[in-house]
């Protein structure tokens, strides 16, 4: 295998334990339903930027960050049951693609409501060659 698939292999075995302490729980209550949504490995595997995300309001998301960055030192050293030569610094970073998702999902809806408001009658009016 070529050395430079090593770091999406690394990434994605980071990914994977890394979700399974969080779906085991940890002591720390602001992190809750801390979703792993991918893992970015550098060139030379001594850092892993970790992008996660949660459900709720900003101020969660706050409490979370802050819970990530004081369990960074457990979970590294969690991590190191993996038994990878060099055990790569964590870096925690918000996942924004899912509130991206959302707003634009939320958008959606609000110009499908708005066409159907203006025009009513319209969707209840049978296709042409559509029997009643």
């Amino acid at each position: 295998m070529s050395a430079h698939n090593r770091p999406e292999r690394v990434a994605h075995l980071l990914q994977q334990r890394l979700a399974e302490l969080f779906a085991r729980g940890l002591k720390d209550p602001r992190l809750g339903l801390v979703t792993i949504t991918g893992v970015k490995m550098s060139p030379d595997l001594r850092e892993a930027r970790v992008f996660w995300t949660v459900h709720g309001e900003d101020e969660v998301r706050k409490d979370t960050a802050q819970g990530l960055s004081a369990a960074r030192g457990y979970l590294r050293h969690e991590l190191s049951t993996l038994g990878l030569r060099v055990l790569p610094e964590l870096h925690f970073t918000y996942d924004e693609a899912i509130d991206r998702g959302d707003r634009i999902e939320r958008l959606l809806r609000e110009v499908h409501e708005a066409d159907e408001r203006r025009s009513p009658h319209h969707s209840e009016e049978p296709l042409q060659g559509e029997k009643e």
